[in-house]
């Protein structure tokens, strides 16, 4: 999994497109728990965006993902500022 630092969040680059299933999942339940870096975040209000040109992607991964044509993502934000305080703590995903 590709994901980024953006803002109050982060966001993931969909490799698999949208409809794969953690996607669906993620956004079923109205967010999830990613670990990164030894960091447990909980993460909310997701929503998929389409960004032809990766704009909130580090250079690097952008032309990686030019390449392989990604340019769908799920931005989640951090539940502690995030509008829903209640995200569910059922969905981990590890993140290296």
């Amino acid at each position: 999994m590709l994901v980024f630092a953006s803002g109050d969040g982060f966001v993931v680059a969909l490799t698999y497109g949208r409809q794969s299933q953690w996607v669906q999942n993620v956004l079923a339940a109205g967010g999830c728990q990613l670990l990164a870096r030894r960091q447990r975040y909980r993460l909310a209000d997701p929503e998929v965006f389409h960004d032809e040109h990766r704009s909130l992607v580090p250079l690097l991964p952008r032309l990686v993902l030019t390449i392989v044509r990604a340019s769908d993502f799920p931005c989640l934000h951090d539940a502690a500022i995030s509008r829903r305080p209640d995200v569910p703590a059922t969905e981990t995903k590890e993140v290296s």
